[in-house]
């Protein structure tokens, strides 16, 4: 058995993610589709707006045949950890052979040799992008341009999708792990926007505009129906500056990103201001809105980067979220066969080595704290949909 992978949030599941299934499925040949998911926080550092078991549920109705858990200590973290995380762990399952992602160009040669490029950097590279970050540019446009000082396509650079199919296709060869590529190139509206289209809106602008009847339009008649239930995100919001007012500097600075003095900023700015303001004041072309996010979400979570590190550096886990009941036994199967214990039941936590253990409690955490915050009581068990 083959298996295509993909990685993903989800949040929520629209058409645009329909077509990347179908697509993936289509293109690649293989028998089954797996996705790799972040739980109940998502990479931008917000709360999702529905639980993973309901979005696995999603995906599985939708055409996926299963979908595991990315843990929270790489979900919560630059997109360089995220990948490299979710490609740690599709690694160790035998049967993963492609991995498809959704990106604005396609060309697969131009991904692999951005990759190569990108895993050699040069001095030239790293003292280019340094001198463009010390002239006042942003991090994205000075790394596209010290990208292109050594012959890189910076095109490639400047666009969200691309960014993420880059960063998996250099864990994929940092990894030297037996998976193709598969760039699809997505449908409709563009990462970041927030309107709403008649068929392929993005997920930003469908959780911006839950009650326009356009977002109908925009997602399968399962997730309309349980849009009504979305996570309202203002106790988190709330949760999350308390956590930073009450931060100490030291453990700030070890959380992805925060350096230069920021830890200090964002404890000073959150005594006067509420989280949508502490963005406003905190967000620069150095420091991204998503960056100071993740770095509230990583502390109200208590996700550090040396931990990150460390689990990368260890035996993980598979954790199934939700299996289509009719391939269930086949798909576990193949799970079983990873060289990581899969999780299912309570004392299967006792099949994990110490680092192991030390991340899943932070996944525990994350899911208690998500249960909390939106005020619902959703179990943690495997779904056979």
């Amino acid at each position: 058995m083959n298996i295509c992978a993909i990685i993903c949030e989800f949040n929520p599941f629209h058409n645009g993610h329909k077509y990347i299934l179908d697509q993936a499925r289509l293109l690649s040949g293989c028998d089954r589709v797996l996705c790799i998911m972040s739980g109940s926080f998502t990479q931008r550092g917000d709360i999702a707006i529905l639980d993973k078991s309901t979005r696995a549920r999603h995906a599985i109705l939708s055409g996926a045949d299963c979908v595991i858990e990315l843990p929270v200590a790489f979900s919560v973290a630059p997109a360089e950890i995220f990948a490299k995380g979710a490609i740690k762990i599709l690694s160790s399952i035998p049967e993963v052979s492609h991995l498809a992602f959704g990106c604005e160009d396609d060309d697969k040669q131009e991904f692999l040799k951005a990759a190569q490029i990108l895993l050699n950097e040069s001095e030239q590279f790293r003292k280019l992008l340094n001198n463009n970050l010390d002239e006042g540019n942003s991090y994205i446009k000075s790394y596209s341009q010290a990208f292109r000082s050594v012959d890189g396509n910076a095109e490639l650079l400047e666009k969200p999708n691309n960014i993420l199919g880059l960063e998996y296709t250099k864990a994929i060869l940092s990894a030297n792990c037996n998976i193709e590529i598969l760039p699809i190139k997505r449908k409709g509206a563009k990462f970041n926007d927030d309107e709403l289209k008649n068929n392929y809106s993005s997920a930003s602008a469908i959780r911006n505009n839950l009650t326009s009847p356009l977002a109908k339009d925009n997602v399968p008649d399962c997730v309309y129906t349980d849009l009504n239930n979305a996570t309202d995100a203002e106790k988190f919001k709330w949760q999350a500056r308390y956590d930073l007012v009450c931060a100490n500097p030291e453990k700030l600075k070890g959380i992805y990103g925060c350096s230069e003095g920021l830890e200090n900023r964002l404890i000073d700015i959150a005594k006067d201001c509420d989280y949508d303001e502490i963005l406003k004041k905190c967000t620069s072309k150095r420091y991204s809105q998503s960056r100071i996010k993740r770095i509230m979400c990583a502390n109200l979570l208590g996700s550090y980067e040396n931990d990150s590190k460390s689990f990368l550096n260890s035996e993980l886990y598979i954790k199934p979220i939700a299996v289509k009941k009719e391939c269930a036994d086949e798909i576990l199967s193949a799970l079983s066969r990873s060289k990581f214990p899969v999780i299912i039941r309570g004392r299967d936590f006792e099949k994990l080595s110490a680092l192991g253990k030390k991340s899943f409690e932070l996944d525990t955490t994350a899911f208690t704290l998500y249960n909390l915050l939106s005020g619902k009581s959703n179990n943690d068990n495997l779904l056979l949909i």
